[in-house]
């Protein structure tokens, strides 16, 4: 079943009874990498009173209410996520408090409104998961195997050159069985290790 992620970040505001909500969904690659963007966010909009988040990054999700109570913010974010089968993909919601106060399922509304509404104007894409991994080989092999690569468009990262042509090469996880089968065919004596 093919997971989704965001073609680029998108944001879109909302008003609620004189409180600004802010939602913003953005394509992240990890923990960090969202880490970052919401503290930019908070930089950004230093007299906010709230930056909520959800994460949906594989092992590395999670959600913050940010001071708001107790799953009224983070998790129902994290459900919008969910719902859109989405992966690698930071959604933060900034507020501003207008003084009138929403209740629990007031906020619940509006939290998952602001992620919703902005996640109607992003584009949605598949999510290809990536392997890189170094590949040995003969010098008399190499240009055989680099027209080979060419043609399933794996995309060459680098090489070096020692005893051995070595090859660094990003491909989808997927095809990684194939090109272990069709590498004995391409070049004797190749050997193919991981590097992530």
């Amino acid at each position: 079943m093919p997971t989704y992620t965001l073609a680029a970040a998108v944001e879109a505001e909302t008003e609620i009874r004189k409180s600004r909500f802010i939602g913003i969904v953005m394509p992240v690659d990890s923990r960090e990498a969202a880490q970052a963007e919401l503290e930019r966010l908070r930089a950004q909009h230093r007299a906010a009173t709230h930056v909520c988040w959800a994460l949906m990054a594989g092992g590395q999700s999670g959600m913050s209410d940010d001071g708001e109570p107790s799953g009224t913010a983070g998790r129902p974010m994290l459900e919008v996520l969910r719902h859109h089968e989405l992966d690698g993909v930071l959604a933060a919601v900034v507020r501003y408090y207008g003084g009138i106060k929403l209740g629990s399922g007031g906020l619940v509304r509006a939290y998952t409104d602001a992620v919703a509404t902005a996640l109607k104007q992003a584009q949605r894409i598949e999510r290809i998961a990536y392997a890189e991994v170094e590949i040995a080989i003969a010098y008399a092999d190499e240009s055989h195997l680099r027209y080979w690569l060419q043609q399933k468009q794996y995309a060459l990262v680098g090489s070096s050159h020692d005893t051995l042509a070595r090859l660094h090469v990003r491909l989808p996880a997927a095809d990684l069985d194939q090109l272990k089968e069709s590498l004995p065919r391409l070049a004797s004596n190749a050997s193919i290790r991981q590097i992530m």
